[in-house]
């Protein structure tokens, strides 16, 4: 069974990286009035399949220097913490998911393991400058953590719980969208700001690209990457784009219910009820990814420093301000229950 789950969510990542690696090329040329892809397959719909073919028929070369063992390993360690983490998410409401009463937990501890393998990879490359493009990426994903976490907490206090299915199944009512936290709980629209920029840095998409900054005519820490190799860590990027996209929606905007009012649900634990959960979760899901990609071709990519002020003289004390809020607002809701 574990298996057949894992074969599943690795095709359906893989599909979902072919698809929005084509919608970026479009969306990006519409952006930028241009067309995009056309020679390959009708409106240039399967480049992305010949890049990928192309990608994998490449030989794998490994620099004289590089450390060997550690060097084949660090792609895995990019890309199977992000494949782990879908494991927890909740797709509808009867469907259990693994380590159900701390999934919120489970799903950020094994999300920053990714920060192990980008350093070992810049390492084992025997390149200065993948060193030096694993170091600042490194450096920005571990910052970033922290109001992440913080907008996370905001959260997580409101509901009382890590159980991402508890979480969605306190935003469900016959109200429909009325009922998401966003909308019953206001002050979550700021955390919901601040946890998506802190995504955008976490997944190094524009305008905090840095490690991956096209101006220097580098790839950053996978500099010295070809074939498989490279494109597993190019899996991994897209996958945490909609891993973290999926986990906004979970926490912010009701899940796996439906945001139309007065339709009721499907019976816990029956196929339609998690074909019904499923469509809606992924929806939201891609709605966000799609709005990284569209920020991806409108923003300017700024610099480290500003970067670096950005996370911690803005969004970090802006974290702590929306955690305390919300212990704030969780005692006096069970201040107003006793009495």
């Amino acid at each position: 069974m574990a298996c057949l789950w894992g074969a599943s969510v690795f095709s359906f990542i893989a599909l979902f990286a072919l698809l929005a690696v084509y919608g970026e090329r479009k969306i990006s040329a519409f952006i930028h009035d241009r067309l995009g892809p056309t020679v390959t397959g009708p409106k240039g719909l399967f480049q992305t399949f010949a890049d990928i073919l192309k990608l994998l028929s490449k030989e794998n070369i490994m620099p004289d220097a590089a450390e060997k063992v550690l060097f084949i390993i660090a792609p895995l360690l990019v890309f199977l913490p992000v494949f782990i983490g879908f494991s927890v998410l909740p797709v509808g409401k009867g469907f259990g998911v693994a380590f159900p009463n701390s999934g919120v937990l489970f799903l950020v501890a094994v999300v920053s393991i990714e920060v192990i393998g980008i350093w070992i990879a810049g390492w084992a490359s025997g390149n200065k400058y993948a060193l030096l493009g694993s170091a600042r990426a490194i450096a920005q994903m571990v910052s970033y953590e922290i109001p992440a976490l913080l907008a996370i907490l905001s959260a997580v206090i409101i509901y009382g719980t890590f159980d991402l299915d508890k979480i969605c199944q306190a935003q469900y009512s016959q109200s429909g969208i009325l009922a998401f936290g966003v909308f019953k709980y206001p002050f979550l629209w700021i955390s919901f700001v601040l946890y998506f920029i802190c995504t955008l840095a976490e997944t190094n998409r524009s305008p905090f690209d840095m490690p991956e900054a096209e101006s220097e005519l580098l790839a950053g820490f996978h500099i010295e990457y070809s074939g498989f190799r490279f494109a597993l860590m190019f899996l991994a990027e897209y996958a945490n784009m909609l891993l973290l996209s999926l986990l906004a929606v979970l926490l912010f905007f009701g899940g796996y219910n439906s945001p139309l009012p007065f339709l009721g649900e499907f019976d816990s634990g029956t196929i339609p009820a998690l074909l019904w959960g499923l469509f809606w979760l992924l929806s939201k899901g891609f709605l966000l990814v799609f709005i990284q990609i569209w920020l991806r071709w409108s923003l300017p990519r700024i610099r480290i420093d500003q970067l670096m002020f950005l996370c911690w003289k803005v969004l970090t004390p802006a974290g702590l301000v929306l955690f305390f809020i919300s212990c704030i607002w969780k005692l006096t809701e069970v201040y107003s229950n006793l009495s």
